[in-house]
């Protein structure tokens, strides 16, 4: 069995109520954090208990529930705990149905709990259920030693999608498994991936996160990374001196950098705290010194004031294990030390309720030796934590938090929507026509409570700021969180302003103007600098060949070899490390050629013409294909649409865009292909419609706010940037210096 069972030569003393007020270093002497005895398990008196590393799930109707090894009739338990210490089992596993019950509960989206238990089931090794808050169980799969491993042993996540990721310990696998019990093995641990594998997170970028107690290049354990497919990577191989036994896993904080402890190593071999890159770039934060500090140093969890909390099972003022706090800077304080008393060796995760206070079990001390629950208020506000993080208007958000009733308003950044409840702590809501990306706020009375985390709003529009210099017709690019609109022109002059929007902030700065401005050019980023392709010079909008290079870094503007065909009204597709240029308008007008630039070596080749010459199409980069649908032919727009095979220098059809137009705003993110507002017959078009090259289909989509024509694009962190345009086609009208923010 991988996981480490504790035990303790312990004293009783008889329980009182306890409130004990601890100052953390550096916090100020008017912020108390107060530890709260809530209730001492009396295993004679039915109580559950013999809580092993296990994890607190906070249910819809406020309350905590949890596995507990043993109690119940004696295979363990499910048992649910209220907020004030009243202690009830809603299930007592009987073997057939779990038994060893480790790795503690998941709320699911719908309301039931997900967990595991080490033994029992159909198998006897062990088996992932599902139970009600009444106790309803469900067992999902039982794991049978037959390439699905045995003995799970961790909390599971879920994904947005509903899937949840699990580990069993026996015999080790990552697996994923459905709420109704459809289960696939993703990956068989090895040696060198490292074993006896612990809690997984699943990461801001959809990959999952976790470590392991030993295995590894040098035997300590390992971190490591695996996509939702199975895909596996070791990050970082503890040595020892660096950590030892990594399964209590990671967090992510809003830094974007992992957080985690490990039980050993480090300078004294007590664990050691550390933080590390998605990428694999670790570094150690502090090592634990076993004995004021603690010892064994267990999960951390984030809370909503920012920093980490984290446990040791042993160590500390009474050797019964401490609470810790790690700041994102790598600061290392305790605030609690366990004293037996009224608790002693936690070895159960941290959970932060709804009220903002930290909950906890001991595996061992109080009144009776069975552990203690617990709470820690550390003066965090409550807040509202969503099941939820995005999804389109119309979808129903689930809302947890505190004291709410039937009155409660709910507020999507700021747009009202209209809200159930079903619980004293659960409230449904619709995400209102209109809502944007951001927080979500529940006023109940005269308090307001916010979200931890920002709703997107799938399929939805919002505004930047403006754009210092309206435009049409400008290039741009994304760079390292800043968004390059370049030239273009104000109806009458081309410009050469080089501006430049900072997407985290909404803010705008200038850059080096372009040496030679130019209007309708095409715009390509490559090895960090923007090259600006083509496009129209001068008052008598003569095409261009020129390739002028902005490179951030320094500021500063280059030129490359000249583009064979001189055009502007072209778009540019970014394939690896080389840059296609696609129709546009030359000296024969309405261009069907395409040629590739390699910045690497400065040359131009030209490869395979499109089927239909057209200017101003849009393009993007979807499977490995190139897609250039409308545009404007000799005559007319068209819908035309097609696709470029790098691979073998060929374009075929596609299905055409049930809106023919011209001059759009576009640009490919994840699988699909978006393409918005245009030019319709020289009238501005608001139509969005998305293209999804696995399947050919068109799908209409929220339309543009203010239709434009011939927009600056860029996609940025999957969100497409459409930059000022026009109300006419290539005339005086109106020109705009709107910045309009589509999330698919």
């Amino acid at each position: 069995m991988s996981t480490r069972r504790l035990s303790a030569s312990l004293t009783l003393t008889v329980f009182g109520s306890l409130m004990i007020t601890v100052l953390s270093a550096g916090v100020p002497a008017a912020v108390a954090q107060t530890y709260t005895d809530l209730h001492d398990f009396n295993a004679s008196a039915g109580d559950p208990y013999n809580f092993q590393i296990t994890k607190l799930a906070q249910g819809r109707d406020g309350n905590f529930y949890g596995e507990s090894n043993s109690g119940g009739t004696g295979d363990g338990t499910v048992a649910k705990m209220t907020p004030s210490g009243t202690v009830s089992i809603v299930l007592s596993f009987d073997g057939t149905d779990g038994a060893n019950a480790l790795g503690g509960l998941t709320l699911g989206t719908d309301g039931n709990f997900y967990g595991d238990t080490w033994n029992g089931g159909s198998s006897g090794l062990g088996l992932t259920f599902k139970v009600t808050p009444a106790g309803v169980e469900t067992a999902l799969h039982n794991f049978s030693n037959t390439g699905d491993g045995t003995s799970p042993a961790n909390a599971l996540v879920q994904a947005a999608n509903g899937t949840f990721y699990g580990t069993s310990n026996a015999v080790e696998t990552i697996y994923s498994i459905s709420s109704t019990g459809t289960f696939k093995t993703l990956h068989t641990m090895s040696t060198a991936d490292g074993q006896s594998g612990g809690q997984l997170i699943i990461g801001s970028d959809g990959d999952i996160f976790g470590g392991t107690n030993s295995g590894g290049a040098n035997g300590d354990g390992t971190l490591f990374k695996m996509t939702p497919t199975g895909v596996y990577t070791v990050l970082h191989n503890f040595t020892g001196a660096d950590g030892s036994y990594g399964a209590p896993g990671m967090v992510e904080a809003p830094n974007g950098l992992l957080y985690g402890a490990t039980e050993f190593g480090g300078t004294s071999n007590a664990g050691a705290v550390f933080k590390i890159t998605t990428g694999g770039t670790y570094t150690l934060l502090h090592s634990l010194n076993g004995t004021t500090d603690g010892k064994q140093a267990f999960v951390l969890m984030l809370a909503t004031d920012g920093n980490m909390y984290g446990l040791t099972q042993d160590g500390g003022s009474a050797g019964c294990g401490t609470i810790f706090k790690v700041t994102q800077a790598g600061g290392f304080s305790v605030i609690y030390n366990f004293d037996n008393t009224h608790g002693c060796n936690p070895s159960v995760y941290l959970t932060q309720a709804t009220d903002g206070k930290l909950y906890g079990l001991t595996q061992a001390g109080g009144a009776h030796g069975n552990g203690v629950f617990y709470s820690m208020d550390l003066g965090i506000p409550a807040f509202v934590r969503l099941q939820s993080s995005s999804g389109d208007v119309g979808s129903k958000v689930g809302i947890l938090g505190e004291g709410f009733t039937a009155s409660s308003v709910v507020h999507f950044n700021g747009v009202p929507a209209t809200a159930t409840l079903t619980d004293p702590g659960y409230l449904t809501a619709m995400v209102p026509a209109g809502a944007t990306d951001g927080y979500v706020t529940v006023k109940t009375g005269s308090t307001t409570l916010t979200s931890t985390q920002k709703y997107t709003v799938h399929n939805s529009w919002s505004q930047g700021a403006a754009i210092p210099v309206a435009n049409e017709g400008a290039a741009a690019g994304f760079i390292s969180g800043k968004i390059y609109v370049v030239g273009g022109s104000n109806g009458t002059t081309i410009l050469g302003d080089t501006q430049i929007y900072n997407t985290a902030n909404n803010t705008w700065t200038t850059g080096a103007a372009i040496p030679t401005p130019v209007n309708g050019a095409a715009g390509a980023v490559v090895s960090g600098s923007l090259y600006v392709i083509g496009g129209y010079e001068g008052t008598s909008q003569t095409p261009s060949n020129l390739v002028q290079i902005y490179h951030p870094k320094t500021n500063s503007w280059t030129t490359g070899s000249a583009m064979p065909t001189a055009r502007g009204s072209d778009v540019a597709v970014v394939d690896g490390t080389s840059i296609y240029v696609i129709g546009g308008n030359g000296s024969t007008l309405r261009l069907n050629t395409v040629e590739k630039y390699v910045p690497s070596t400065n040359t131009w080749t030209e490869e395979a013409p499109l089927l239909v010459g057209k200017s101003e199409p849009a393009a993007g980069l979807l499977d490995k294909k190139i897609i250039s649908p409308d545009g404007f032919t000799t005559s007319q727009d068209t819908g035309d649409n097609e696709a470029y095979d790098v691979s073998t220098n060929a374009w075929s059809a596609l299905p055409a865009d049930p809106t023919p137009r011209n001059a759009t705003c576009f640009g490919a993110v994840s699988s699909l292909l978006y393409v918005a507002g245009g030019g319709g017959n020289g009238t501005p078009e608001s139509v969005t419609e998305s293209f999804r090259a696995t399947t050919n289909k068109w799908a209409t989509l929220l339309a543009m706010p203010q239709p434009v024509i011939f927009p600056a694009s860029a996609v940025a962190d999957g969100l497409l940037y459409c930059f000022g345009g026009a109300n006419v086609d290539h005339g005086s009208g109106t020109i705009y210096n709107n910045l309009q923010i589509y999330q698919p």
